[in-house]
């Protein structure tokens, strides 16, 4: 890759910092020994021509190699670890189930713990989250059982640190306000063995220094 540039937002509420996802990208970049250029849109550039062209949603992160750009931050980690033997092993067979673990992150244990956190942190106090939080936790607990017991035995995912555990770990991170991966000792471990790793500090630093520097001037 050329020069590469992450697009992600100055600011964000403090709920969120730390889990906007230009963190994954970020994080990738780090592992994969890339250097690369962060620019900063605030949440009303969202709508903008320019942004959308870069990311038709109006979300964050965008990407952009080689003149080319990307969007969605698994695709943009995807691309990353192509290219990179620190995050995506040469062999075929290690290349796919990699890549089944990236698609599990995303689409089988993201989902309802996505739900929790809106609930939990877009929608307190409102009358019905009361009645339908019970059920979200108790999908959330379900998968994050299953993805213990897929654990057992295992430092990571597969048998070494690959793209698959930037997107797993950062999905766990949604429950960050919650003792649910506590509940499960292997999951616990298995994330703070992942942000324990240089390349996510480097990258969460940065993240959170942006934030810092851009924050609200109270009145």
């Amino acid at each position: 890759m050329n020069k590469i540039v992450v697009w992600g937002f100055r600011w964000a509420p403090p709920f969120a910092q730390g889990l906007v996802r230009d963190l994954r990208v970020r994080w990738a970049l780090e592992e994969a020994g890339q250097a690369y250029d962060v620019e900063l849109i605030d949440f009303q550039e969202r709508h903008a021509a320019a942004h959308r062209r870069r990311q038709p949603f109006g979300m964050v992160p965008a990407f952009e190699a080689d003149g080319r750009g990307l969007f969605e931050s698994a695709a943009i980690v995807h691309r990353i670890a192509a290219d990179s033997a620190a995050l995506m092993p040469a062999d075929a067979h290690a290349r796919a189930e990699v890549l089944t673990w990236m698609f599990a992150a995303l689409n089988t244990v993201e989902p309802p713990i996505q739900n929790l956190l809106e609930m939990d942190l877009l929608h307190a106090g409102e009358p019905w989250v009361e009645l339908r939080r019970p059920a979200v936790v108790a999908a959330v607990t379900e998968r994050l059982a299953a993805l213990s017991a897929a654990l057992a035995g295992r430092d990571h995912l597969v048998d070494r640190f690959t793209a698959a555990d930037i997107l797993m770990t950062t999905v766990l991170r949604f429950l960050r306000h919650t003792e649910l991966v506590a509940g499960f000792p292997l999951l616990d471990a298995y994330v703070k063995r992942c942000e324990a790793r240089p390349a996510f500090r480097r990258a969460l630093d940065q993240q959170m220094a942006d934030f810092a520097r851009h924050a609200p001037v109270a009145a």
